[in-house]
């Protein structure tokens, strides 16, 4: 039986892959980009009877962040990620949901712990590799889960697409160089969960991602 266990939950206009993940043998779980919606978010963790134990961020898009701080505040649990180059993101989310016409979703948020190449995370008795992987954003992170052969990807690589690089501080071959150099050699056999959309493996997208040939 895997250690982990997982529930993705779109949410907002936005159909963004909030990903709430637990340790099966200990049920304390993680809230990865929790975007909005928070009560619906609140109403899953009752269901699955796993207890909060920190937010993770992949980066300080609203669509990803705007429930942040209010989850973390509700359960008292630390927020850790994403890389400290999203500051000027994270001290932006009131005016992101300004701008997107949703003022309601946005509270700015100041994370417990910022993340670089090379750190690690823990959910229970899970470990999480931390890959900072810019060009979608210059601090966008992903979270790589190797027994399991899982990367949480955020916004770097889709189904059949990639992160958009046409927002503030995006770098297209920032992001290319991310994807090739440091997503693809974790291993053909990796499940990729995006921040939209639906599973992928890094083979697949390797072998068939226009954006990527």
């Amino acid at each position: 039986m895997q250690p982990m266990n997982a529930i993705v939950v779109p949410v907002t206009a936005f159909q963004q892959n909030c990903t709430i993940l637990w340790c099966t043998a200990t049920m304390k779980a993680a809230i990865v980009d929790p975007g909005g919606d928070v009560e619906g978010l609140k109403q899953v963790i009752a269901d699955k009877g796993v207890t909060p134990e920190k937010v993770l961020l992949t980066h300080g898009h609203l669509d990803h962040a705007g429930g942040a701080a209010e989850l973390a505040e509700a359960y008292g649990v630390p927020i850790e990620g994403p890389h400290v180059d999203d500051t000027f993101l994270l001290e932006s989310l009131a005016t992101q949901g300004r701008d997107f016409g949703v003022p309601a979703e946005g509270r700015n948020v100041t994370p417990d712990r910022w993340l670089a190449e090379g750190d690690t995370v823990s959910v229970g008795e899970l470990t999480f590799k931390v890959l900072h992987c810019p060009g979608h954003t210059p601090g966008h992170v992903v979270f790589f889960l190797e027994p399991v052969r899982l990367l949480i990807a955020g916004d770097v690589l889709f189904q059949g697409s990639i992160g958009r690089t046409d927002f503030p501080r995006g770098d297209h071959p920032a992001l290319i160089s991310s994807i090739k150099d440091k997503l693809f050699p974790l291993g053909d056999d990796v499940s990729v969960l995006p921040g939209h959309g639906p599973m992928t493996t890094i083979d697949e997208e390797r072998k068939t991602n226009p954006f990527l040939q």
